[in-house]
Formats: structure tokens, C-alpha cells, sequence
């Protein structure tokens, strides 16, 4: 094990160094403590013609193992996500059962730490954590374990924390979120022209975990892609405190829809506000996975991160012992972010055409999702602001985020750092 192993070099070296003033004394990592998961992932569901035929992986690395550490488990969409991605792959990279370890359920506690270590323990090479509070558990470790490379989605801290061996990673997602809202602002087009609802009706409600930059980046991107296509539409938002609250989500959209919200979004990890969704025949846009088979009639589309990009370069760079990204943010050019299958027996006529037509053009750089012409806060088109991007204990801004007619989300640090509110968006 490799923790073993580092202090049996240590103490060797304190021995042949013996009588010798300046030798360095051997610290003793601390014990783990067991934390709950599994260490396997589930078997495969990726199509068995993605499999190849032979083992990607050199000979020379069939001692490598990942472990991952997930917040929830599968019955998370967020979590989810990330099972699915690391397990196609395990697959295209030759990996075994035995080189991949789950632990899931993990929550944003030294339980963390002890996760980590656990993992260091079983031999892996590289180690992912999921959420956002898992950070300061990974540097933790990475900071006790240098041989072991540590990753993390949603942080803020690797571009700051000078740890060779820890990196974050994220994606452009608001701009999957602006054209997921494209859908919702066609939908909600249509609802006006057959006269199901007025102009002055069209209001989105929107189910946010909490009031993060991460939440606020996304419910606003969403609103403005909205916005692009239905000018008159507005949102109102509910947090629930919680990442992943089923009775809350479900709850939360509930009452944005008895408050008159003809759409309903969210930035949360269960299934809750599309459920409620579909038993109240109101059209929804979700996040992570497609939500078609629970939702049939009422699911439009969603927009989720594909980590199998990053999955991909992270566990190869450390096969080859090549240097991982400090902060990688991916990209709709990538494959990083992408939307899922449009619901036609529900979407409005026109949307992939919308859709694809903004696509072109934020890939082309014509578009900004944060053109400071399409919003204002407190009345007022803004032109510069301070945003918190070194984070540090207090949250102090420190990074002139608007430039060239736009606020420059992900561009300086991968997690994203917009936190406005504004006008059009009302928090309940």
C-alpha cells in the first residue's frame, strides 16, 4: 500500500542517515477510518460494440487504478452522470473492475478525507471527487498523499493552492443552459400564439439547491436564453438547500406551478420537479439526464456535462505520468457540454432550428451568453464588475470580470464565479 510503503522508505532513510544532525524526522500518515460506498462500480451499461476488442491500457499499467468518490449514488441524476461517464470509460480505456473504484455516498465531511485515503490505500494512481464540498478534503489529502494525483469538480481552488498534484475541473454549462432555454422560450411562444397563456403570463419557475455562483450562473443563463426567443418572459426561483431533496424539489416545483409558472427548470439532482412536472402537464427542463422516460409528455430537453472527455484525459495523463490540466474547463467544442434529445411530441415547432442557430453562433464566438446588453441589474446595464474568482475565506473580489461588452464566466478559473442577480429573475 502505498501509504505502508512511504514509511518504510522513510524510516529506511532515517536509519542509513542515522548520526547525521540534519536528517529529517519520519511523519506517520494518520489512519483511515472505513466510510461508506462500494469500492466497484456497477456492471457496464454502455453497448457492448464500445468495448474493444483488446485492452487499451499499455502492459506496463495493468497495476493502475481510479477511484472515484461520489456524493450520492445512482439514484442522483448529478451522481449519475458522472457513474455513467466513468464507466464507458473504464470501458474504452481497457480498465478492469479491479483498476476502477466506486465509493458513493460520500458527504461533504472528513468522511471525504477518509474516502481518499482509503483509495490511496487500495493502490489507486488517481482520485475524483464530485461536489463542490468535497474540496477542501481532496487538498487535504493531496497535500498528504504527493504521490497520488487528486481531481475535483466544481472547485475553485487548484489555481491558487500550488499543489502539483491537485487539479479542478468544470464546463462552459451556462452555455448549455442558455440553449436549453431557447426550448423553454419557444415553448412557451407557443402557449401564447394558441392562446393558453398572455405575454404578461409567461413566467418560468426555477428549482435552485442553493445560492451559489454555480446555481446563479445557471438559472440566469437559462432565463436569458429564454428571453432571447420570448422577450416578455420573467422567472421566479425557489431554493431548497439541498442538493438532492426529493420531497423538496418536488415540493419547490409544485408551488412554482400553483404560483403560475407555465415552465419549470432546475438546478437540483433528483427527479422531483420533473415528476411533478408531468403530473401537473407542465413542460420541463432538467439537468444531467434526459428525464423523456419518466416525464414523456412534459420533458423538452436538458442540458448535462459530458465528463468523459475529462475522464479520459485525466486517467490517461496519469497512466503516462503526463501532467493533468490545473483547471480544466470543458467546452460544447470538446464534447464537454452537450444537450439531450429534444421530446418532439412536446417541444414547440422550430426549436432544434433555434437551437442550432445559437449553437453555431456561440461556437463561432458571435454570441455571448452574458452580452451585458441582454440584462440589467437594478435597472442599470452594468460595464464593470469585481468578481470572486481567487476565492479566499471572505469571498473577496478581486478579478474585473466584464470586458468587451460581456461578463467572461469560466474564462479565468473553470468553476463559474457569476453571482448577479438580475432584473427579471425574482427569488421566493
Amino acid at each position: 500500500m502505498k501509504r505502508i510503503l512511504s514509511l518504510v522508505l522513510a524510516l529506511l532513510l532515517v536509519f542509513v542517515m542515522a548520526g547525521c544532525s540534519s536528517a529529517p524526522e519520519a511523519t506517520e500518515a494518520p489512519e483511515a477510518t472505513d466510510a461508506a460506498g462500494t469500492e466497484a462500480p456497477a456492471e457496464s451499461e454502455a453497448p457492448a460494440e464500445e468495448t474493444p476488442a483488446e485492452s487499451e491500457a499499455p502492459a506496463a499499467n495493468a497495476d493502475f487504478k481510479v477511484g472515484f468518490i461520489f456524493l450520492h449514488d445512482e439514484n442522483s441524476t448529478y451522481d449519475k452522470n458522472f457513474m455513467d461517464a466513468a464507466t464507458a470509460v473504464q470501458q474504452k480505456l481497457g480498465l478492469t473492475d479491479e483498476q476502477v473504484m466506486f465509493k458513493t455516498n460520500i458527504p461533504e465531511s472528513n468522511e471525504c478525507y477518509e474516502a481518499a485515503a482509503e483509495l490511496v490505500d487500495a493502490g489507486c494512481d488517481v482520485i475524483f471527487a464530485d461536489s463542490f464540498g468535497h474540496e477542501d478534503y481532496m487538498i487535504q489529502a493531496a497535500r498528504e498523499f504527493p504521490e497520488v494525483q487528486f481531481c475535483h469538480a466544481s472547485g475553485t481552488q487548484a489555481h491558487t493552492a500550488g499543489l502539483a498534484n491537485f487539479h479542478n475541473a468544470f464546463a462552459d454549462i451556462y452555455q448549455g443552459r442558455y440553449l436549453a432555454g431557447i426550448a423553454a422560450g419557444m415553448k412557451i411562444n407557443e402557449m401564447i400564439e394558441d392562446g393558453t397563456i398572455t405575454a404578461d403570463q409567461a413566467k418560468m419557475g426555477y428549482v435552485g439547491a442553493f445560492p451559489y455562483a454555480e446555481v446563479k450562473s445557471g438559472m440566469t443563463s437559462f432565463y436569458l436564453g429564454a428571453k432571447s426567443v420570448c422577450p416578455t418572459v420573467t422567472m421566479d426561483v425557489r431554493y431548497t438547500n439541498s442538493w438532492f431533496d426529493i420531497a423538496k424539489e418536488k415540493e419547490a416545483a409544485t408551488s412554482l406551478i400553483n404560483d403560475g409558472c407555465v415552465v419549470i427548470s432546475q438546478h437540483a439532482d433528483s427527479e422531483g420537479a420533473p415528476r411533478a412536472c408531468e403530473e401537473n402537464n407542465v413542460p420541463n427542463v432538467a439537468y444531467n439526464i434526459s428525464t423523456i422516460p419518466i416525464a414523456p409528455n412534459t420533458a423538452l430537453i436538458s442540458s448535462a456535462i459530458s465528463w468523459e472527455p475529462y475522464f479520459t484525459l485525466m486517467i490517461e495523463s496519469a497512466m503516462n505520468g503526463e501532467e493533468i490540466p490545473t483547471d480544466y474547463c470543458a467546452t460544447l467544442a470538446d464534447g464537454g457540454v452537450i444537450l439531450t434529445e429534444l421530446n418532439t411530441a412536446c417541444a414547440a415547432e422550430g426549436t432544434q432550428e433555434a437551437i442550432d442557430a445559437a449553437m453555431e453562433q456561440l461556437l463561432s464566438g458571435e454570441l455571448h451568453v452574458f452580452d451585458t446588453a441582454n440584462f440589467t441589474v437594478g435597472g442599470e446595464t452594468l460595464t464593470s464588475y469585481m468578481a470572486d474568482v481567487d476565492t479566499d475565506a471572505d469571498f473577496t473580489p478581486d478579478t474585473e470580470a466584464i470586458s468587451d461588452g460581456y461578463f467572461h464566466e469560466s474564462e479565468y478559473r473553470s468553476a463559474p464565479y457569476f453571482d448577479l442577480d438580475i432584473d427579471g429573475i425574482t427569488t421566493k
